[in-house]
């Protein structure tokens, strides 16, 4: 993982927060990319410190959450007012957007502080070590103690950031959600759910709410030129400062035809292009896409190349409102 530190070499706290931040909601596989390409860009905590917002959301644009990405920005300029990342727990709860798990994950790896960070991984594996059979999240606390109990054996204690990088990888690839491979694990003759062939089972998770669906409705408007009108969302809140197609509110119930048209950008002959979705964390969002063509665009935003709008800061959700307008007017 670039992620890491060589044998033999100090990690770097910039590289270890950014990574951490990534990953957060997002797969390894998913993050590589990014990271080196926002590497390129923003060096140092310094260099993204004194970037401009546009360009930071730029980067990130595609990783979803953006949330994090306004966040790593406010952080990365309170650290270089700071002089650096504090090397304490308290101190790296303090910076924005730095919850429990990424403070120990930082403080454990970058600083060498003896604390277990409990991500996915690790909780599955001291569920598993403990045979905690109570559902999550109501187990939660009972979990974090017991990972940090994996954490008072001696490696945990004299090599934190070796331990805490090998638990993260233990849970990856050996005591995997499904068929794990107990075979091969160090902790097999410790580990209490092996030993009652309850391994597989655990941990239990409470069953998840349905997530409830929303409605949009979204405008593709192209001039005589080829330019399309995008207007930038508000700093604050989902998708906060990122590239969208002008639209209606997202709503519980779905849009009829003239309350649809009653939020589009200007007067034009729209057709219904079709509908896109997406997943968010807390719920499900189907947006009817509406595409018109004018001589010239007189509505307030900013005009872009169609052609080109791959190279724009658009999160996924409106990629796919740009793929179902592209469609239909082929």
């Amino acid at each position: 993982m670039p992620w890491r530190a060589l044998p033999g070499e100090p990690p770097d706290p910039y590289r270890v927060w950014l990574s951490e931040i990534m990953l957060q909601q997002t797969t390894v596989a998913a993050v590589i990319p990014y990271y080196e390409r926002f590497l390129q860009r923003f060096s140092t905590v310094e260099a993204l410190a004194a970037a401009e917002d546009g360009s930071v959301m730029e980067a990130w644009a595609g990783l979803g959450y953006y949330a994090r990405a306004r966040n790593l920005l406010a952080c990365a300029r309170r650290v270089a007012a700071l002089g650096g990342f504090p090397h304490d727990l308290a101190g790296l709860r303090a910076l924005p957007g730095i919850g429990e798990y990424t403070a120990a994950a930082i403080a454990s790896i970058a600083f060498g502080v003896p604390v277990v960070p409990v991500d996915g991984n690790v909780e599955r594996v001291a569920a598993r070590v403990f045979a905690i059979d109570e559902p999550l999240p109501g187990a939660r606390c009972k979990v974090v103690a017991a990972a940090a109990r994996l954490g008072q054996d001696s490696a945990g204690q004299a090599r934190p950031a070796d331990f805490t990088q090998a638990l993260f990888d233990l849970g990856a690839t050996v005591c995997t959600p499904r068929a794990p491979a107990c075979g091969v694990c160090p902790w097999m003759a410790d580990c209490r759910a092996r030993a009652l062939g309850v391994a597989e089972t655990l941990p239990r998770k409470a069953p998840k709410a349905a997530r409830p669906t929303r409605h949009g409705a979204q405008f593709w408007l192209m001039d005589a030129a080829g330019q399309v009108l995008l207007r930038r969302r508000p700093p604050e809140g989902l998708l906060g400062g990122m590239l969208e197609l002008p639209g209606a509110p997202w709503r519980p119930e779905p849009w009829p035809l003239a309350d649809a048209l009653a939020h589009a950008p200007q007067p034009a002959e729209w057709r219904l292009a079709g509908q896109a979705m997406h997943g968010f964390t807390h719920f499900a969002l189907t947006m009817d896409v509406y595409a018109a063509r004018v001589d010239r665009i007189t509505a307030d935003g900013l005009l872009r190349d169609a052609e080109a709008l791959d190279r724009e800061a658009l999160p996924t959700v409106m990629r796919r409102c740009v793929h179902v307008a592209k469609q239909a007017l082929e």
